[in-house]
């Protein structure tokens, strides 16, 4: 994989196109307006500089990864791509046009173009292309640079060759830990992750402890990294619904439906980490 398009260059997008430079490919990044892609690249920016600060990236090896990479708006840029990564809003709508996009310009017969959602169908995805074979699910971790898992994810219609392709590319080029998951809601780590975090916030909503408790007892109780409700506000609480919502569409699980809560948070603009306020406060 030489060639890599990105397309999407927020949170997720901008660290999938980060490790994919530092692996040696040469990397397209698109977004939809030159805003998008200023903060893209910012974004970019500040985590080679945190690495080189930190000690954990040579400067010469920071300079190699930006001469990696280049910018557009302009999809027809992606031609000659041998995989295509989509890491847009985790919405089906916008990830569909997205997808039909991408495989008009890509041009390789054997190019792969996968998606990096949480949450959506790989099936719907794949019947949007003429292609379906080749898509598949590439599901990527918060913060892409630090976290080594990846989920690779065949829709019913994924060819082996396409699978072995990416699972391939995912350990051996990008140094990830690859697990395998069938095409159903939530795959594997969000099908456990997010009735967990749901819990979490119904606890909350129904006073039964404060937010500093919840994520104390995880925290201290359990060893946990971060409680859930940060660990929500780091998601993005608008990912969280998201997922929530695919997760009971499919299953209609009553601990899958979000709670009010977290839906009224959403329509506030409440989305933690990425707007300043959540659960917790992040503003300065």
């Amino acid at each position: 994989m030489e060639r890599v398009g990105v397309v999407g260059c927020g949170l997720m997008g901008s660290g999938i196109a980060e490790i994919a430079a530092k692996a040696g490919a040469d990397v397209i990044v698109i977004e939809r307006s030159p805003e998008a892609l200023a903060a893209g690249v910012a974004r970019i920016e500040k985590s080679l500089s945190r690495a080189v600060a930190a000690g954990k990236l040579p400067e010469d090896e920071a300079n190699r990864v930006r001469g990696n990479l280049s910018f557009s708006e302009d999809f027809a840029k992606l031609h000659d791509r041998q995989i295509v990564i989509e890491a847009v809003a985790e919405d089906e709508a916008t990830k569909v046009q997205v997808f039909k996009k991408i495989d008009a310009v890509v041009s390789a017969d054997d190019a792969i173009l996968a998606t990096n959602t949480s949450s959506i169908p790989i099936i719907k995805l794949a019947m949007s292309t003429r292609r379906p074979e080749q898509v598949i699910g590439m599901h990527f971790f918060n913060p892409v640079p630090v976290l080594k898992l990846v989920e690779v994810i065949s829709s019913l219609l994924t060819s082996p060759e396409t699978a072995a392709r990416v699972r391939a590319y995912g350990t051996d080029a990008l140094g990830k830990k690859v697990i395998t998951s069938p095409d159903r809601a939530g795959f594997v780590v969000n099908a456990l992750l997010i009735p967990y975090l749901l819990s979490s916030i119904r606890m909350l909503e129904s006073g039964f402890a404060s937010a500093e408790d919840i994520d104390t007892g995880m925290v201290l109780g359990c060893a946990h990294p971060l409680g859930p409700l940060a660990l929500t506000d780091l998601i993005g609480l608008d990912t969280t619904l998201a997922v929530a919502e695919s997760l009971y569409e499919e299953f209609k699980e009553s601990h899958l439906a979000p709670p009010p809560l977290l839906s009224r948070m959403v329509q506030a603009g409440l989305l933690g980490r990425k707007t300043g306020q959540g659960f917790y406060s992040y503003r300065s």
